[in-house]
C-alpha cells in the first residue's frame, strides 16, 4: 500500500507483439543480406527484405551500426545456445563429449558464422558491454566442449578451441568468385573431416602451438 507521499511505480510497458515480430524480421533479413552481400549493407532492402517499412526500420534501429551490433549479438547468443545444448546432451548422457562437441559444429555451421567475419571490420562498438558479455557466454561454452572431449581421450591434444574456431569459419564462409557454385551443400561433408582429423589418436604432428580465441582476438 502506498502512501500520500509515495508515488506507485509505473511498469514499463511491454513491447507490443507485432513490434517484437517486426524487430526479429528485421535482424533476420539484415543478417541474410550480409551472408550474401557482406558487410555493405542497404538499409532499403534490409526494409523491403523484412516486408516493413523505413520508418519502422529506424525506429527499431536508428543506423546501419546499430542494426549490425545486434545482428552479431543474435549470432552469438544463438551459437552459444548451441554449444550449451551439447554440454546438455553430454550431462544428460545422450552424448559422448567428442559427440557433443560435432554435434555443436556442425549447429554452427548453419548460422554461416564465417560469412558473417568481413563484418566485423564494420562501424560499431565492438567492445560494447552487450556484445563482450555475449561472446564470453560463447568462449566458456565452447571451451567446455573441448576441454570434456579432450579430457575423455576423444580430441587430440595439440588442437586448441581456436583452432575449431578458425575451421569453422572458413569452411562457412564463400569464397570469391563462387556464385555460380553450390559450395553450401559440401559444407558439412568437410566439416566432417576435419572433425575427423581431431580425434585421438591423431595420425601426425601438428606444426605451430594451438590457437586459444584470444590468439584470433589479437589477429
Amino acid at each position: 500500500m502506498t502512501t500520500a507521499t509515495e508515488k506507485p511505480q509505473r511498469r514499463a510497458p511491454r513491447p507490443r507483439a507485432d513490434a517484437v515480430r517486426n524487430r526479429e524480421r528485421i535482424v533476420a533479413a539484415a543478417r541474410e543480406l550480409l551472408v550474401e552481400h557482406g558487410p555493405v549493407l542497404p538499409l532499403d532492402e534490409v526494409a523491403r527484405r523484412a516486408g516493413v517499412g523505413n520508418a519502422t526500420l529506424y525506429r527499431n534501429f536508428k543506423d546501419r551500426g546499430e542494426l549490425m551490433h545486434h545482428v552479431v549479438l543474435t549470432v552469438t547468443d544463438t551459437i552459444t545456445e548451441h554449444a550449451e545444448r551439447g554440454l546438455a546432451a553430454e550431462d544428460a548422457g545422450g552424448a559422448t563429449a567428442f559427440g557433443a562437441l560435432r554435434t555443436f559444429v556442425h549447429a554452427a555451421a548453419e548460422e554461416r558464422i564465417g560469412a558473417l567475419c568481413p563484418m566485423l571490420n564494420a562501424t560499431f562498438d565492438k567492445d560494447h558491454p552487450d556484445l563482450v558479455a555475449s561472446r564470453d557466454r560463447l568462449t566458456d561454452a565452447v571451451e567446455q566442449l573441448t576441454e570434456r572431449a579432450r579430457t575423455a581421450g576423444e580430441l587430440r591434444p595439440d588442437v586448441g578451441v581456436g583452432d575449431l574456431m578458425v575451421a569453422l569459419s572458413q569452411l562457412t564462409r564463400p569464397l570469391p568468385g563462387t556464385g555460380c557454385m553450390d559450395f553450401d551443400r559440401y559444407v558439412h561433408r568437410h566439416l566432417q573431416l576435419f572433425l575427423d582429423g581431431l580425434m585421438a589418436p591423431a595420425r601426425s604432428e601438428l606444426p605451430g602451438e594451438p590457437a586459444t580465441l584470444e590468439d584470433l582476438r589479437q589477429d
